[in-house]
């Protein structure tokens, strides 16, 4: 096996090479087709999608934090001729961010930038959001993700939980089993990125 690896014949073909002269790439999932997608079914569902980006990264709480300012934002300040958008309209994203584990709960990236985004937004009304890996598993647990909405930080106090331990201590995946606000698909056989929605209506619900 070694002396097969050193020969040059054995290189990985570079382009150009002969036998990749009848080779062909065609990409039928990708990040951006998953968010194009859901982008039209909010569009049939009369929701204007924003399509934020199909590569973001970094801490998973630090993105829901970031993403609640702008949820909060766009439902308390509604955009005028010429601006963003109007509700109903749903932010779509993708792309993984990481979790630096600090604790020892059960969690997963999806989940935690979900409790992360309920923790920020701190019930504020009209904003519904669901996170989910696309491939049917979020870090620790056989779970997809999660939905959250303006009740849940209430709904899980008033089971005892307190949300603000709970992310501190890496264990968004025990509250929202607790809370029944899993997104459980099983595996899905295909994996183009994680995938986040947030939905922002007019206040009422």
């Amino acid at each position: 096996v070694t002396a097969h690896l050193a020969r040059a014949a054995a290189e990985t073909p570079k382009p150009g090479d002969p036998r990749l002269a009848r080779s062909s790439i065609q990409m039928i999932a990708t990040p951006m087709l998953s968010l194009e997608a859901a982008a039209a079914v909010a569009r049939q569902a009369g929701i204007e999608p924003i399509i934020l980006a199909d590569d973001i990264e970094g801490e998973a709480r630090d993105v829901g934090k970031v993403m609640a300012a702008m949820a909060r934002h766009m439902a308390r300040h509604p955009a005028r001729p010429g601006g963003l958008a109007r509700a109903p309209c749903v932010l779509l994203s993708g792309g993984e961010t990481t979790v630096t584990l600090r604790g020892n709960g059960v969690g997963g990236r999806n989940v935690e930038f979900l409790l992360s985004l309920a923790v920020a937004l701190d019930g504020e009304p009209g904003i519904h959001a669901l996170a989910a890996d696309t491939d049917g598993v979020d870090g620790g647990a056989e779970v997809a993700g999660a939905v959250i909405a303006p009740d849940t930080l209430a709904r899980a106090q008033a089971l005892g939980h307190n949300p603000k331990q709970m992310l501190a201590n890496n264990d968004a995946h025990s509250l929202f089993a607790a809370l029944g606000d899993q997104v459980i698909t099983g595996p899905t056989l295909t994996n183009v990125n994680d995938f986040r929605a947030i939905l922002i209506t007019d206040g009422a619900a």
